[in-house]
């Protein structure tokens, strides 16, 4: 399947983009909230459902206490109002205090992240704000960068407006060069439009010098309902889009997987970790 980070250079709807396309996913999917700064799914869409003794600040206990494995899949949660286990969510901090302690935790999650790919999942990590080190590098202790590095596709999520463009352009600066040097390379790099603004997807990407891989509906009808609550009635223009989205960036990740498989070797459906 395909496992795609959002991340953006500053707040441009990257959890109301990941969920829309986790919703909209054709496939069973898994939307990991690894924002440092902290989740809010569980207290918006899900409108408080759940208890906070389950989810991503869970984990990093789990993995000194060496149980990280065998305990991942029990801190899922349904998205699905059916609770049919298609659409799952990882729930992210907490407290952004937390962040500090998953800094050895993050690559042995973005392995068995490759495991939910292999096992027929989309999975979408809704990254935030990106947070940086230098000019050249991500930060490693308070970002999760490990999954940026093993993820098919990072999309820099940007509102077609000029102020979220030029918030970009500084972190497509970082990523190009972090995805480059510890990374699948820098072509996973791309950018998913929020059409809020004027600018169209040639001029974003003419600025940004970095390829336009899906758009999403300007629609705050529904952004309200993925943010506030799971229990009004969505409009479908964004999930519509989003679904369009899903799949022009699968269509990114087979082509890079084709690219980087070694000469002679089949293509299999999942990634190896």
């Amino acid at each position: 399947m395909a496992v795609i980070a959002l991340v953006s250079g500053k707040s441009s709807g990257v959890t109301c983009s990941a969920l829309a396309l986790t919703l909209a996913s054709p496939k069973a999917s898994l939307l990991v909230e690894a924002d440092p700064a902290g989740g809010t799914i569980r207290t918006g869409y899900l409108g408080g459902e759940g208890t906070a003794a389950i989810g991503l600040h869970r984990l990093a206990a789990a993995d000194r206490q060496g149980t990280l494995a065998r305990e991942f899949d029990k801190h899922f949660v349904s998205l699905d109002r059916e609770h049919s286990g298609q659409r799952l969510l990882l729930p992210g901090l907490t407290d952004p205090t937390q962040a500090a302690s998953l800094s050895r935790t993050w690559e042995p999650i973005s392995r068995l992240l490759n495991v939910m790919d292999q096992t027929g999942h989309d999975v979408i990590i809704d990254a935030g704000r990106i947070l940086a080190e230098s000019e050249t590098r991500l930060s490693t202790t308070r970002y999760p960068t490990p999954l940026l590095h093993r993820a098919d596709a990072v999309l820099m999520v940007v509102r077609t407006t000029q102020a979220s463009i030029a918030a970009a352009a500084p972190a497509i600066r970082v990523l190009r060069e972090e995805l480059a040097h510890h990374g699948t390379g820098s072509d996973a790099l791309g950018l998913l439009l929020i059409e809020e603004g004027s600018f169209n997807s040639s001029q974003v990407q003419q600025h940004l010098q970095t390829p336009v891989v899906g758009a999403l509906a300007w629609d705050p009808d529904s952004a309200d309902v993925l943010t506030h609550g799971a229990y009004k009635r969505m409009p479908r223009t964004l999930l519509n889009s989003a679904r369009t989205a899903h799949g022009t960036i699968n269509e990114l990740v087979t082509r890079r997987r084709v690219q980087l498989q070694p000469t002679g070797v089949p293509m299999v459906t999942g990634r190896a970790s």
